[in-house]
């Protein structure tokens, strides 16, 4: 059983992320790739929902409500850097029995992440890129029609919809392409195969 403490404290983990992300935009600093403080608070942040995970359970939403049940995908969602959490929390997502007890938008998020992650399709279209004209748009997916559908079934705009908004975002918080895009996928590419979502065959 879940206790206040702990519920509150999923919920403190956070807002520590949400305040050091605020504090890199203000200084401009998020968007130069992968900032150490902020990995390093995701990494420190990951373990410890995972050993709360270990302890108390799955944290369902009747266990913790929609608070924390928020907070805690948002720890996994950013634990980019730890791939086998990512899959285990998606796993557990995916073994509630009960509907009711879990966010299916979580899920959608969290599959579109790893898949993107992983190169593989997305199928809700919630991960945004730099593209070759240098605008943010939607990472790989299957089939534009489909996705919608899928996204209408959640009750999400469309993804031409979703796409403006994400870019009016970025302009929002001086978010910009990278100057030199090729040597920055380079290097994503690199950090995939470093901490484990690509594996050389």
């Amino acid at each position: 059983m879940y206790h206040q403490d702990v519920i509150e404290e999923i919920i403190a983990l956070k807002t520590a992320d949400l305040a050091l992300r605020d504090r890199l935009v203000k200084e401009g600093k998020l968007f130069e790739g992968y900032h150490k403080a902020m990995e390093e608070l995701h990494i420190s942040n990951a373990h410890r929902l995972n050993e709360i995970i270990d302890q108390y359970g799955f944290p369902i939403l009747e266990k913790i409500g929609k608070e924390a049940s928020q907070a805690a995908w948002l720890v996994v969602q950013h634990a980019i850097s730890l791939p086998s959490f990512m899959k285990r929390y998606q796993e557990l997502l995916m073994k509630v029995e009960s509907p009711s007890q879990i966010s299916k938008e979580q899920l959608a998020y969290l599959s579109d992440r790893i898949a993107v992650f992983e190169e593989q399709p997305q199928l809700f279209c919630t991960q945004f890129d730099w593209d070759a004209n240098g605008l943010l748009s939607p990472q790989k997916y299957d089939d534009l029609s489909t996705v919608n559908k899928r996204r209408n079934h959640l009750g999400w705009n469309t993804v031409e919809e979703q796409t403006q908004i994400i870019r009016a975002q970025a302009v929002n918080e001086n978010n910009h392409c990278p100057n030199n895009l090729e040597s920055r996928q380079q290097e994503m590419k690199l950090w995939k195969y470093k901490v484990g979502w690509l594996r050389k065959s």
